[in-house]
């Protein structure tokens, strides 16, 4: 009987079950993707959370930027070595100088101009300020101050205001701004645009005219010397103070013993008398009688 010969098998080619899905997933651009960037930036970063995570560390990279950062700010080109105010007088720029106190030199990179304009800008002569760091090292302030035309008499002394009604400085006495008026009473710095036309047609009073009074937020007084006042109305004061003056030249009004000339209702205009004139009035009254 013939022999029949026997061949081992062949090795089957196919790769296993997880071999194939192991080339399947290769084959796809996400899972490269993962492979090449995802896994390195893991453990990149877990690596610098390990490293981050000791506070020594922490301490050190602290201290490397700070040093870094000094290195930069303390350059003698970002260095402000002074500051130089100009617009306003020897006082106001003393007054700037405390408000905002600077140990020079300092770097540009410890000042904040919008906090110092801020700063500048409330203070009561301050109109208008720029705050700037000039070439060369210094901090320019430019500053537009108030003008005061106009002192306000209160119960706690004398106040300069502008033509806005805000308050510029104190005042220490009258004599020493004899060019500015005088107006007194609640309110009277929002109105100080009327007061300056009153006292502007109130001009040929000369040195007579003492200043206004502001009365119930309303209307205004005009005060003259010898304890006279022209009560004005509440609306149309300016023309109401012209047809006074208007009276006065022609009668002399202001020229007699009158203590109150009442023009607050323009058709009945009143005129009252001081204490001794009334009574040599009723004196002469008396006698008449008796005759």
């Amino acid at each position: 009987m013939p022999q029949v010969s026997r061949r081992a098998p062949k090795a089957d080619p196919a790769p296993s079950r997880w071999a194939w899905r192991m080339q399947r997933l290769m084959l796809t651009p996400l899972f490269r993707l993962g492979l090449r960037a995802g896994l390195p930036f893991a453990l990149t970063l877990s690596v610098a959370t390990w490293f981050l995570s000791d506070p020594q560390n922490q301490a050190a990279i602290r201290d490397t930027v700070a040093e870094a950062r000094a290195s930069i700010e303390q350059r003698p080109e970002f260095m402000v070595n002074l500051m130089a105010i100009d617009g306003g007088d020897t006082d106001l720029d003393a007054a700037i100088r405390q408000a905002i106190p600077l140990d020079f030199p300092v770097s540009s990179f410890d000042l904040d101009p919008a906090a110092m304009r801020t700063r500048i800008l409330e203070m009561p002569p301050v109109k208008e300020a720029s705050v700037r760091i000039r070439p060369g090292g210094v901090l320019q302030v430019d500053i537009t101050p108030r003008v005061p035309i106009a002192i306000w008499r209160t119960a706690e002394g004398l106040t300069l205001i502008d033509a806005t009604g805000a308050l510029v400085a104190p005042a220490a006495r009258r004599d020493l701004h004899p060019d500015l008026p005088v107006i007194a009473g609640d309110g009277a710095p929002e109105h100080v645009d009327e007061a300056l036309a009153l006292m502007a047609a109130g001009a040929p009073l000369g040195n007579r005219l003492r200043g206004l009074v502001r009365l119930g937020n309303r209307r205004w007084d005009v005060v003259l010397d010898r304890d006279q006042r022209i009560l004005l109305p509440s609306t149309g004061a300016v023309q109401a103070l012209e047809r006074a003056l208007a009276l006065d030249e022609v009668d002399e009004v202001l020229a007699r013993d009158v203590a109150r000339v009442d023009l607050r209702l323009s058709e009945r205009p009143t005129v009252r008398m001081n204490a001794t004139a009334t009574e040599e009035w009723w004196r002469i009254r008396q006698l008449n009688s008796q005759k």
